[in-house]
């Protein structure tokens, strides 16, 4: 199956693969944030993500704050990985990939 890609303003094709690639370099056990992963445009970030039908570890994106965007099962799979989760927050201070 082709790729399906999000053409977006002032950064089309190019920016989705960097954001994919990104996503896909997140190693079991941390997480990055939307900001992390393109701090010029963090929502164009969850846009690919929600868009695309490649196979990324979506799940190791979090918000800035450490809450995970798609709740409960966005959870689950971050304890299976051994993220540490702190008040339904992932604790950032300790799963944050440094950059």
């Amino acid at each position: 199956m082709p790729e399906r890609s999000v053409i977006s303003r002032g950064g089309g094709r190019d920016r989705t693969e960097r954001i994919l690639e990104a996503v896909r370099a997140i190693p079991k056990g941390f997480v990055r944030t939307y900001g992390d992963i393109d701090p010029a445009a963090p929502r164009a970030v969850g846009r690919v993500l929600a868009t695309t039908t490649v196979p990324v570890p979506w799940h190791r994106v979090v918000r800035a704050d450490g809450t995970p965007p798609l709740g409960a099962d966005q959870l689950r799979r971050l304890l299976r990985e051994g993220v540490p989760i702190r008040n339904g927050r992932v604790d950032l201070t300790r799963a944050r990939l440094p950059r």
